[in-house]
């Protein structure tokens, strides 16, 4: 069999030595006689299970003893709003717009509190993080909020935002676990497992306790209360058992890889093969400002819609899936998450050389 170069943004692609694993175990988990999918969620294996991948990716994180990990469901849109529900003791909260998923969740937020964009990319279709060094920020916000890499327009926080001590609140869906990051000056971290973690239908949240309200308006529901899902360790009702399962065994890659440092160094390596390429072609280029380029994400264009077209077609059929742009920008976009091997990466920067020869 022979497996294709899926640069999707998500669902994306898994280690292949997961899902080899997975494989094995499909029809008996551990001699228990049932697949993972089978077994109840309040079983000794699944509990050991959910455990296990909460205390690795504790220790892939150094996450601090005074936050709580959540597995939790409805993708990182039902974030957008149990956010403002959870953590608005005032009512206000301010948001940085930087791409389309930082928008829905300002968007979001204004059905339940006074939400202010403090700033935006906006101007130049979202090619470049804005200076956060000295933001409007408002004396009540109950938090500042960010989409730390915009997996649709391919930019990165670099640096975090001077919140001027408000609570930082990130979106890392497409960059989490792509290196390290110092949980402790965020007040939540949350991502969609899709793009860099797992399966989809499984969210990470790591909250700090006492961002965890012990009372919420009464119209709340129960199911949207992060303390519900905190007071039962992510078990209050059935979680996405399976989900969880293989996100587990992903923070187990990466333990094995040698961590998160480990995997920076990887990721690094392979967006410079691909972003010298881009500098250096008549053909292709990149849409971001070089300060503000994401390592998991590189949206890029030829400027002829034919020939991105094209190319996508030709690049299909040769065995690199998944190239074409968002439909809001069109193009092309390769995402390399921590799945993707080097040899992936410069097997498609060949194809774009020869491409690019053969097109001229």
């Amino acid at each position: 069999m022979k497996r294709i170069y899926n640069f999707s943004a998500g669902p994306a692609v898994l280690p292949e030595e997961v899902l080899r694993e997975a494989a094995e175990e499909m029809l008996d988990y551990k001699g228990c006689g049932m697949s993972v999918m089978e077994m109840s969620h309040r079983s000794k294996e699944f509990e050991s299970i959910i455990h296990e991948a909460e205390q690795d990716l504790r220790d892939l994180l150094s996450i601090p003893a005074n936050y709580k990990v959540l597995f939790l469901q409805g993708g990182a849109h039902l974030q957008f709003s149990m956010l403002p529900l959870n953590l608005a003791k005032n009512g206000v909260a301010d948001y940085i717009i930087t791409g389309h998923w930082a928008k829905r969740a300002y968007t979001e937020a204004k059905k339940f509190v006074k939400a202010n964009a403090i700033a935006s990319s906006e101007d130049k279709t979202f090619s470049y993080i804005p200076d956060c060094s000295d933001l409007p920020i408002s004396e009540d916000a109950d938090y500042v909020y960010i989409c730390e890499n915009n997996t649709i327009y391919g930019t990165k926080f670099h640096t975090l935002p001077n919140t001027k001590g408000k609570t930082l609140v990130a979106d890392v869906s497409s960059c989490f676990l792509s290196e390290p990051m110092d949980v402790s000056k965020y007040g939540v971290i949350y991502g969609g497992a899709q793009k860099n973690i797992g399966p989809a239908g499984v969210v990470v949240a790591i909250i700090r306790e006492d961002l965890i309200p012990d009372e919420v308006a009464p119209t709340v529901p129960t199911m949207l209360q992060f303390k519900t899902h905190a007071d039962n360790d992510s078990l209050y009702n059935t979680p996405p058992c399976y989900g969880i399962y293989i996100c587990g065994k992903v923070f187990k890659w990466l333990k094995k890889q040698g961590g998160l440092a480990a995997m920076r160094t990887i990721n690094e390596k392979k967006a410079a093969i691909l972003y010298n390429y881009l500098d250096s072609s008549r053909m292709f280029h990149g849409t971001v400002e070089k300060a503000s380029r994401s390592l998991m994400n590189v949206p890029f264009v030829t400027g002829d819609a034919d020939i991105d077209a094209k190319f996508i077609k030709e690049a299909t059929a040769a065995g690199f899936a998944n190239l074409k742009g968002h439909r809001s920008v069109g193009g092309m976009r390769a995402s390399i998450y921590n799945a993707m091997p080097v040899e992936g990466v410069q097997a498609l920067v060949d194809f774009m050389t020869r491409f690019e020869a053969e097109n001229s």
